[in-house]
C-alpha cells in the first residue's frame, strides 16, 4: 500500500476527505445515533467500544488497502466530520469497488454528500487505475430516495434492481459509475 493512498487527504472546495482519528469518537457515535445513518448501515455503532472498533477497522482498511474510509469535514460547518465516504474492495486487484456513505442530519440538504463521492470516486479512479480498477458500485435500500439523487448527483447510473439480501430486508438498487 503506497503512503499516498493511506494517507491520502482529499480536497474538494470547501470539504476536506480525511482519514478517521481517535479524536472522531464523539461525532462517530453522535451520528450512528441518527436512524437514517442506522438504517443504511451494514454495521451500526451502538456505544463506545463499538465506536472504537469502527475506527480500529478504518486504519487496518487503509492498512491492507482493501478499505479506505474517510471522514468529510465541511469547513463553512466546522472542524469536524460531518459525513462518511468509503471505497471497499472485495479483495486485491479487484477491476471494480464498492462506494458508501452517509452524512449528519444537519449537512443534508447541502450538496456534501455528492461532492464528498466525487472527490472520492476522482481519487479512487486516479488512485487504483495502474491496479486495474474500471468500476465502482453504490448499493442502497429501493425506498431510500435521498440516496438515488446523491448517486445521480455523483455520476452514479442506475444499472439494477436487487432482490432482498441480509441485512437488507427488501430490494435495493445499484448504481455505477466507470472510470
Amino acid at each position: 500500500m503506497n503512503a499516498h493512498a493511506r494517507d491520502a487527504r482529499l480536497p474538494a472546495g470547501s470539504l476536506v476527505l480525511r482519514p478517521w482519528q481517535p479524536g472522531d469518537l464523539g461525532v462517530l457515535l453522535d451520528a450512528y445515533r441518527d436512524p437514517a445513518v442506522r438504517a443504511g448501515s451494514r454495521a451500526p455503532v451502538a456505544d463506545e467500544e463499538a465506536a472504537g472498533r469502527w475506527l480500529s477497522a478504518q486504519e487496518a482498511g487503509r492498512a491492507t488497502g482493501l478499505r479506505h474510509s474517510f471522514a468529510v469535514v465541511d469547513r463553512e460547518l466546522g472542524d469536524g466530520p460531518v459525513g462518511n465516504v468509503a471505497l471497499s474492495f472485495p479483495e486485491p486487484g479487484s477491476p471494480s469497488a464498492e462506494v458508501g456513505y452517509w452524512t449528519v442530519a444537519p449537512a443534508r440538504g447541502r450538496g456534501i454528500a455528492p461532492r464528498a463521492l466525487e472527490a472520492l470516486s476522482a481519487w479512487a479512479f486516479g488512485t487504483f487505475a495502474e491496479r486495474g480498477l474500471v468500476r465502482l458500485e453504490l448499493l442502497h435500500q429501493v425506498d431510500n430516495a435521498a440516496s438515488c439523487r446523491v448517486a445521480e448527483k455523483a455520476g452514479y447510473g442506475l444499472t439494477e434492481v436487487l432482490p432482498p439480501f441480509p441485512p437488507w430486508p427488501g430490494e435495493g438498487h445499484r448504481h455505477t459509475r466507470t472510470a
